[in-house]
C-alpha cells in the first residue's frame, strides 16, 4: 500500500527481512512473520558497554526549545528535553534515541509519560530526546501536530551542535501508539513531495520501532477510532490528501527497517494493524520485524512497571547500538 518506492519481494525475501533485523538485534531471533522479545539475560549488549551501563548512577537532563514553522509557538508544548549519559564522550560517539509519545495525537497525555524510559535509555549510555508538541484540545490538530513533530524532529542538528557526542548518523525513533505514527512518518519525510508537510527534513532517523502503534489511519477510521478524525481535519473522504501524506502504511520506505512491537490484548490499536504493516514493508521489499507480547494491552506495553518494560528497553538499546555498528 506504499505509494513511493515499493518494489516486489519474494517469499524468502520476506523471510529475509526478519533475519535481518533479528541480526541487528542481536539474538531477537524468529521465523515466519514475528520474534520473540527481547529479554535482559540476553547480553545483546556488548560486554564494554555493560560495564558502563552497571557504572551509570545519574543522567543529565536538558530542556530545549524548538521553534515552529506555524508562525506561532507555546513554550510549554514545542520543547525536548534531551537525556545524556554521564561521563566524557567523543564527538559522534552516543547513539542517538528520539522519542514520540502517545495519547491519541490529544492533550492529556504528554511526554513525561516516557520520563522513565528516556533516563533507562541514557543509563544505557544513549542520548535521547524526548519531544513534546502541541496536540487536540492544546493549539494542535491538523496541521500544526505534525508541522510541530517535524520541526522537533529539524532541531536535533541544532542539538548536536551543542551536544557534540551525539551522532546522527544511525539515529532510532520510538513512538507509542499516535506516536507510532508520528515516528514511522517522521523516518519517511524525506520522500514527501515538496508542497506536503514536513517535507524536506533536516534530519532523519535510520531506524523505527512502533510500540502499539497507529500505522494505518484510514483503516483505524474503519474500526471506530474516534480520535483520528479530529487530529487529521475529517474522515478520509473528506481530506484523503491528509491520510495519504501522514499515514505509515501509505509512505513505507523499505530503505528504513523498522519494527512493530504489539500486545496481543490490544483492543485500542489491535495487533492486526501491526501485523499488516509488517506484511506491507515485506512486500515494498523492505526490512521489517514483528514482535508480539502475549496478554499485553495497549498502555501495558509501555508500562515502566509491567513486565514488558525491560524487554522493551532491551530491544530499543539493541537496535541503537547495533545501528551505531553497522
Amino acid at each position: 500500500m506504499s505509494r513511493r518506492r515499493t518494489r516486489p519481494v519474494s517469499a524468502a525475501g520476506r523471510l529475509g527481512a526478519v533475519l535481518v533485523v533479528g541480526a541487528l538485534l542481536t539474538g531477537l531471533t524468529g521465523c515466519g512473520e514475528s520474534i520473540e522479545p527481547a529479554t535482559p539475560g540476553d547480553r545483546g549488549v556488548a560486554a564494554a558497554e555493560l560495564a558502563k551501563i552497571e557504572a551509570y548512577s545519574d543522567v543529565s537532563i536538558e530542556r530545549y526549545q524548538y521553534p515552529t514553522t506555524t508562525g506561532d509557538r507555546d513554550d510549554r508544548q514545542n520543547w525536548a528535553d534531551v537525556y545524556l549519559p554521564p561521563g566524557e564522550h567523543e564527538p559522534d560517539s552516543v547513539p542517538l534515541v528520539v522519542l514520540v509519545h502517545g495519547g491519541g495525537w490529544e492533550s492529556t497525555l504528554g511526554a513525561d509519560v516516557f520520563t522513565a524510559l528516556a533516563r533507562r535509555l541514557a543509563e544505557r549510555g544513549l542520548a535521547v530526546y524526548n519531544l513534546e508538541y502541541r496536540r487536540v484540545g492544546a493549539g494542535g490538530g491538523w496541521p500544526t501536530t505534525f508541522k510541530d513533530v517535524a520541526a522537533a524532529m529539524d532541531y536535533v542538528p541544532h542539538v548536536q551542535a551543542a551536544v557534540p557526542m551525539i551522532s546522527l548518523d544511525d539515529a532510532v525513533v520510538v513512538g507509542h501508539s499516535a506516536g507510532g505514527q508520528l515516528a514511522m512518518w517522521s523516518g519517511t519525510r524525506h520522500n514527501l513531495e515538496d508542497d506536503e508537510i514536513g517535507a524536506k527534513p533536516e534530519f532523519r532517523p535510520v531506524y523505527a520501532i512502533s510500540l502499539a502503534g497507529t500505522l494505518d489511519l484510514r483503516r483505524a477510521v474503519r474500526n471506530g477510532n474516534p480520535r483520528v478524525p479530529k487530529v487529521m481535519g475529517g474522515t478520509p473522504d473528506q481530506v484523503p490528501g491528509h491520510y495519504a501524506s501522514v499515514s505509515p502504511i501509505e509512505n513505507i520506505d523499505p530503505d528504513m527497517p523498522i519494527i512493530a512491537m504489539t500486545g496481543t490484548d490490544d483492543t485500542v490499536v489491535p495487533p492486526a494493524m501491526a501485523e499488516t504493516y509488517v506484511q506491507a514493508v515485506h512486500r515494498a521489499g523492505g526490512t521489517g520485524a514483528l514482535v508480539k507480547f502475549p496478554g499485553v494491552g495497549h498502555s501495558g506495553i509501555v508500562d515502566s512497571s509491567a513486565p514488558t518494560f525491560p524487554q522493551i528497553i532491551e530491544t530499543i538499546s539493541r537496535a541503537a547500538y547495533r545501528a551505531h555498528r553497522d
